[in-house]
């Protein structure tokens, strides 16, 4: 379930599409309050300090009131008091609606406004100058006739163009107008530009815009969400097995955060993620110590990179640099990198699968069969891969039910080979990850799919693969490594629901 605020326009709030009742103006300067500050505690005294400007006796008591009713409307939250304080995590977004804090008034309140006015027009021509588009350029020179930086855009953009005459007559118009009003000449970036359209050498500069699209029905993993934000610019690392979402979720992230980085944003998915990153910023067939290069150029650079499904984390060495923040998915947990904040991933929640169901199938179709949606989802453990292809499926076959993929599922599994294509496109991620193991780990796992237990120790492995004692537990930690078992307690194992359904359907084929 996603939660979301804005601050730009009243103080709004929605738990996914469902916008958020948040009581009156008072009550929404406290939250106001706490989200302005995110992830930094506030004391009560702090919180009254910063809604009331002139504050009485009472205001304590408010302050609890609001505090109390904050809780009930957004209990996701967590908001609780600790050494006399509060502190929010949350995801603010900027919705572009009006002014920002709308109807919040106080000293605090004004001089927020101000910055967020100010973070707003910034954000704003950092997309301009990702954009160069003409049109948008001239309509925010109208408004804002007196600065220089979207004016020096303006130029660029219309030498792009072949418009040489026009960008030289936006110098002139710039220079006339800062005379005029301030009385003052243009300054070094604005004369910059005049100079190098006179020389004719003025170079857009390559910026990549490489992320692939936010998926609309996104669903779940907050909490991930959150520690990933603030964990950026530092590296953020996130594993789990196949199909657990690690690609769409370093996505999601990726554009919640892209705006922090203007240069550009990279995506590579190969082995020589040097190579690709200087291909991004358009040096072709580089030579030498290519991560070197690299550093180079982004030097004091601000750039956001997203490395999906990492295969070995020499990949990385000596990539990192400052300013700029990386997004890693692997589905091992690479330990040796440093500075990683890694994020574990494995099924959404009963009810975020629930809700991830009805985005992809007609809502009406999965509400009609609880129990029987409720069955395939546990099967396939809340993964939100394979539930997208099975809402896929039930979606081309309108006249079925959940109850008939049911049955067809359990007539498939039994049926073994004869699983058809669209099956197998639900278990891809277990066809997948079978082909990283060995031959003791596969066969292990086919012998735990066929025990009714869930959870197995180390004697109980050994016992029933026929793995020497003494190299068992290697196997198991190579398999926990990689998802396909979860580690319990030191010596214990379980069985995710989805891995017993594939290897149960395997170990006929495999062993017969």
């Amino acid at each position: 379930m996603s939660l979301r605020f804005s601050l730009m326009g009243p103080v709004r709030a929605w738990r996914d599409d469902e916008e958020i009742d948040l009581g009156p103006r008072q009550q929404r300067a406290v939250l106001a309050a706490l989200l302005l500050n995110n992830g930094v505690r506030l004391s009560n005294d702090q919180i009254i300090g910063m809604v009331w400007d002139d504050p009485t006796p009472s205001a304590v008591m408010a302050l609890r009131t609001y505090m109390y009713k904050i809780r009930k409307a957004l209990p996701e939250l967590n908001l609780k008091s600790k050494d006399s304080g509060y502190t929010v995590r949350a995801e603010i977004i900027d919705d572009c609606r009006g002014e920002p804090l709308e109807g919040l008034n106080s000293t605090y309140f004004e001089a927020q406004r101000v910055r967020l006015a100010q973070h707003r027009l910034k954000a704003r021509e950092d997309w301009l100058e990702r954009e160069l588009d003409v049109l948008e350029l001239q309509k925010h020179v109208a408004l804002f006739p007196l600065r220089e930086r979207p004016r020096a855009l303006l130029m660029h953009a219309l030498f792009r163009e072949g418009r040489q005459a026009e960008a030289l007559d936006q110098y002139h118009q710039a220079r006339a107008l800062l005379n005029e009003e301030l009385g003052v000449e243009p300054g070094p970036d604005l004369r910059k530009v005049h100079a190098q359209i006179l020389k004719g050498d003025l170079h857009v500069p390559r910026r990549p815009e490489q992320l692939p699209p936010d998926l609309p029905d996104f669903t779940g993993r907050t909490q991930e969400v959150a520690q990933a934000l603030r964990a950026l610019p530092n590296t953020v690392g996130i594993t789990g097995m196949n199909g657990s979402g690690k690609t769409s979720l370093a996505t999601r992230i990726a554009h919640l955060v892209r705006h922090s980085y203007p240069d550009g944003q990279i995506f590579v998915r190969g082995k020589d993620v040097a190579n690709e990153l200087l291909r991004a910023v358009g040096v072709e067939n580089p030579v030498g110590d290519k991560a070197a290069l690299w550093r180079e150029k982004a030097r004091g650079k601000r750039f956001l990179i997203v490395v999906d499904d990492v295969q070995e984390p020499a990949q990385l060495a000596h990539l990192h640099s400052p300013g700029s923040a990386m997004i890693l998915t692997s589905v091992r947990r690479w330990n040796e990198l440093p500075g990683v904040t890694w994020l574990k991933l494995s099924g959404l929640t009963q009810a975020e699968a629930h809700q991830f169901f009805r985005k992809v199938l007609d809502p009406a179709r999965a509400d009609a069969e609880p129990e029987a949606a409720e069955e395939v989802l546990s099967r396939m453990s809340y993964l939100p891969n394979p539930i997208r292809v099975l809402g896929g499926k039930l979606t081309s076959r309108p006249h079925w039910t959940v109850a008939m993929l049911l049955a067809q599922m359990e007539r498939e599994t039994r049926l073994g080979s004869a699983v058809p294509s669209d099956c197998r496109s639900v278990l891809a991620p277990m066809v997948r990850a079978e082909e990283q193991l060995t031959d003791e780990e596969r066969h292990l796992l086919m012998c735990f799919a066929r025990r009714e237990s869930d959870v197995i120790d180390v004697c109980e492995a050994a016992e029933m693969s026929g793995v020497e004692a003494g190299a068992i537990e290697y196997v198991l930690e190579s398999l926990a490594d990689v998802h396909l078992i979860e580690p319990v307690v030191l010596g214990r194992y379980r069985l995710p629901r989805f891995v017993r359904v594939y290897f149960g359907w395997r170990a006929p084929v495999l062993t017969s």
